[in-house]
């Protein structure tokens, strides 16, 4: 058994103690805030993913029952643990443990891997374990040791574990088919697509699917709707190929690799597709390329983003493994080390900013940045927004209302996440883009109801109340309430008393 280098094993540690320091003190995204209201709202799917960004979000909140930025984040903690313990058994297997042990030292590092995989709450955690799990036995099943290949039940466990990826999201159906052209394109495993296991693994596909297809059936298949043509409306679409889009798509794809990791790994498969006959680097290059460049291409057409590449991106990082371990131990050595601590540094220069305002104006140590033209004071602190709650005159209005409600999807998740240790009441959405609070909330049987309305200084007030007023009895101000960084006031919540719910309000669907 191959022995872990002492520096390697630094490397290791010192990114798992970055994730967890990020994961404890950077404020929720818009996603993930939306994410936690999956978790008030079980069913057997959701209007913009399957299940099992549910199942991973609510791990943390369930298991200490406190919500907090970390809590939410220890499902995605704890499964790219394992996605990369898969990860190196595929590479072991099928290169050795050099490029096995080179493979998870590069998944440690590169931020497009952690932030999509590892950090934050989003459907990548689920999806890349089960995507790590399919890659691990399919390696197993295709690459047998010392003899030559047969159909197994392994192919009914790869059935399974593609519908598990599914369920995730939906980048699994095309790893699945994947799988399909790798065995297409190697004579010798041709014979598994008309294995009696294939049927098997077909039947067990279809079966792990069943909550997806039945949430799809009633609910007029809206979340296929969504995901194939509702979200590149509006301009968004498609508008014919632009190749210097497209490049700089990738080139924004490097980044979030880092440069160091992200021009290396596309040059090892470049280098790999001239190796097309070397079964073991087709096999790679099957699985991750179709993702990888398939995104790729599709952002010269339509806006993507950089998560949508990174699955196939992570099995390839097995060739850029392969590739270095033909390098010298002292040159792969000051590479990642290099690596490591720029990246490091970069983190955290930028960590303690959206955290502790260190480039704030005013209040920050170095002063650049003012709070005016700060994006980052977007993401809402939603621990100090509890308490400020607590505090506040609208505390016992909380305490007695049947309802919550807020003018964006997105800032419901927050402010169900400051109010749900607070009390147990809904928090819904009015707006045009509802995404799953139309599914959630029947406007209709809340008439009649008591309710309040919380919104943010982002948006115009007297547009707010000309726009909502009409649904209420009455909107008037009950208080606004101040969240801070570095002493600085970084958003304005106001919470409207609305009495009861007159008139419901029409979502688009």
């Amino acid at each position: 058994m191959m022995a872990w280098p002492r520096w390697v094993v630094g490397l290791l540690l010192g990114s798992w103690g970055l994730r967890l320091l990020i994961a404890w003190l950077l404020p929720p995204g818009f996603d993930e805030a939306y994410y936690f209201l999956y978790t008030q709202h079980w069913d057997w799917s959701y209007f913009d993913h399957p299940v099992m960004v549910a199942l991973t979000t609510a791990l943390g909140p369930g298991l200490t029952g406190y919500v907090s930025p970390l809590t939410l984040r220890l499902g995605a903690l704890g499964l790219y643990g394992l996605s990369t313990v898969l990860l190196y058994g595929s590479g072991r297997r099928l290169f050795g443990p050099a490029v096995g042990m080179g493979a998870v030292v590069i998944a440690s590092l590169c931020p497009l891997f952690i932030f999509s995989f590892g950090l934050l709450a989003a459907p990548d955690n689920a999806l890349i374990f089960w995507w790590s799990a399919t890659m691990y036995v399919a390696v197993l099943e295709f690459f047998p040791t010392g003899q030559s290949y047969r159909p197994t039940a392994k192919i009914a466990l790869l059935g399974l574990l593609l519908g598990l990826a599914c369920l995730s999201k939906y980048h699994g159906f095309v790893l699945g088919l994947s799988l399909v052209g790798f065995c297409l394109t190697s004579p010798q495993h041709r014979r598994a697509i008309l294995s009696p296991w294939t049927g098997a693994a077909l039947g067990l596909f279809a079966l792990t699917l069943t909550p997806l297809v039945y949430w799809n059936v009633h609910h007029d298949w809206l979340s296929f709707g969504f995901h194939l043509s509702s979200r590149f409306d509006g301009g968004a679409g498609p508008s014919g190929f632009n190749l210097l889009t497209m490049v700089g798509v990738w080139l924004v794809g490097v980044a979030y690799l880092f440069p160091s990791l992200g021009f290396p790994l596309w040059w090892a498969i470049g280098r790999s597709l001239g190796q097309w006959r070397d079964l073991r680097q087709r096999f790679v290059l099957w699985l991750g390329l179709p993702i990888a460049l398939g995104f790729t291409l599709l952002g010269g057409v339509a806006h993507i983003y950089p998560a949508w590449p990174a699955p196939g991106l992570w099995s390839l990082s097995l060739l850029l493994a392969l590739m270095v371990a033909r390098w010298s131990p002292s040159a792969v050595r000051r590479w990642l080390w290099g690596s490591a601590l720029a990246m490091a540094i970069l983190l955290l220069c930028a960590l303690s900013h959206v955290a502790l305002g260190t480039l704030q104006r005013p209040g920050g140590l170095v002063e650049l940045m003012p709070l005016e033209t700060d994006p980052t004071t977007s993401l809402i602190d939603v621990v100090q927004l509890r308490r400020r709650l607590q505090e506040g005159d609208g505390a016992d209005a909380i305490a007695s209302a049947d309802f919550l409600v807020t003018n964006e999807f997105w800032l419901s998740g927050y402010v169900d996440m400051a109010v749900s240790p607070l009390t147990p009441v809904p928090v819904m959405a009015f707006t045009q883009d509802p995404r799953g609070h139309a599914v959630w909330f029947n406007p209709a049987d809340w008439v009649g109801r008591s309710g309040l309305f919380i919104t943010i200084a982002d948006y115009d007030q007297t547009e707010i109340r000309v726009t909502y007023a009409p649904y209420f009895e009455r909107f008037d101000l009950l208080e606004s309430l101040e969240t801070q960084r570095a002493g600085a006031v970084t958003e304005t919540f106001y919470l409207y008393d609305t009495g009861k719910l007159i008139t419901p309000y029409a979502y688009p669907y």
